[in-house]
């Protein structure tokens, strides 16, 4: 399609061609498995593509090598951190765990398995504007808990949480703290060595990197068991082939990300929320105002569908999602914005618009003037809020 206009980069973003240069040779050059210094020259290569990848990519955290865990993205990254981490402590200290309300589904799914196999599971309370319950946090962890997972930065709404307060409060309990920061890494700092966190879920899919290849920080010391059998990958905490394309891409895509660039996508997200909010009336912006990913702005249109409204923006060539249970295939009305006190009006009349490196302040300011057109006429036509 021509004159496509793509805010949906929380979802997945165009791979940057620098990323795949660096990934070509591993394809056509050094296509081998990685093998030691012992082994055949081509996958010691290999290896060695692996090694430095790995490296790149713990030192944007401020860890070093040994504690990053290369896996098939976020979702496998947040199944090894909760199940890798009950399964480890289960039977040792406890069968108890905390999530937040608005976690994204490999979270709150996993959360959900092992409730079914004897393990509790409290899901924590956010605000109105999506931030966790500090107090509330402090009073449900037990002596059994083992694990906090509260994410860094919202899927859908953007809300940034203070990961800083919530580890604080884990380790002085002597408890595990998971943050998923698929949404903020490289896009809000984050250093292991200034914050209390004992593993992070990272991807490459949100930072202009290719898909299938993601990240686990597993601090040192860390409990954490293998939850998917096979070879002896990853320090033995994963089974299968390891993606060597797919890890000299993230490192590669991770060190494209600069501070200018976030500051742009900041620029960008708060003209759609300015200008959505001045021209457009009888909208809600979801999520933290202020405290919130830099390009992340989620909208409530009143008295309109979300499926009506992305489906309208398509037929300009714009490409936007929402939290409409009609585009879900669980045919369930956004979790996140009911936990924020939002009804199914609200859930169904939400749009994210999420911006990335190839957008254009000129692309944004189009998207807006269309959206503000197809509102207008969609509220003409629709029977709700009206008497």
């Amino acid at each position: 399609m021509e004159n496509v206009y793509y805010l949906d980069n929380a979802a997945a973003t165009r791979l940057d061609e620098q990323v795949l240069e660096v990934m070509k040779p591993l394809y056509f050059d050094r296509y081998s498995v990685a093998t030691s210094e012992f082994g055949y020259s081509l996958g010691v290569e290999a290896k060695e593509a692996l090694d430095d990848a790995r490296t790149r990519l713990a030192k944007a955290l401020g860890a070093n090598s040994q504690e990053f865990i290369f896996t098939s993205g976020s979702a496998e990254s947040s199944n090894l951190a909760l199940k890798g981490v009950a399964k480890a402590l289960g039977a040792k200290k406890g069968k108890h765990l905390i999530v937040s309300k608005i976690e994204d589904f490999p979270v709150l799914y996993s959360a959900r398995t092992l409730e079914k196999e004897g393990f509790t599971v409290d899901y924590l309370d956010v605000d109105g504007e999506g931030l966790v319950d500090l107090e509330k946090l402090q009073a449900l962890i037990k002596p059994e808990t083992i694990l906090v997972s509260v994410q860094h930065g919202n899927q859908e709404i953007g809300t940034l949480q203070d990961i800083n307060a919530i580890g604080k409060i884990c380790h002085d309990q002597g408890v595990l703290f998971h943050t998923d920061a698929t949404h903020t890494f490289m896009r809000v700092p984050l250093d292991v060595n200034a914050i209390a966190v004992d593993l992070i879920t990272v991807s490459a899919h949100t930072l202009h990197g290719p898909k299938g290849i993601g990240g686990l920080y597993v601090k040192k010391g860390t409990a954490l068991a293998k939850i998917m059998d096979g070879g002896f990958q990853e320090f033995d905490l994963r089974g299968g082939m390891d993606n060597i394309p797919g890890a000299v891409g993230f490192a590669k895509a991770a060190e494209l990300v600069t501070a200018d660039e976030n500051i742009r996508l900041a620029a960008m997200r708060d003209h759609i929320i300015t200008m959505v909010s001045e021209q457009i009336p009888d909208v809600i912006l979801n999520g933290h105002p202020r405290q919130r990913t830099p390009q992340n702005a989620n909208i409530t249109f009143h008295y309109v569908e979300g499926e009506s409204i992305t489906l309208h923006l398509d037929m300009y060539g714009i490409a936007v999602s929402t939290g409409s249970a009609c585009f879900s295939r669980s045919l369930e009305a956004s979790h996140v914005i009911a936990a924020i006190g939002g009804d199914h009006e609200r859930a169904h009349g939400s749009i994210r618009m999420t911006v990335g490196r190839f957008n254009t302040m000129e692309e944004v300011v189009f998207v807006v003037e269309t959206l503000k057109k197809v509102v207008e006429n969609l509220r003409k036509i629709s029977p709700l809020g009206k008497e």
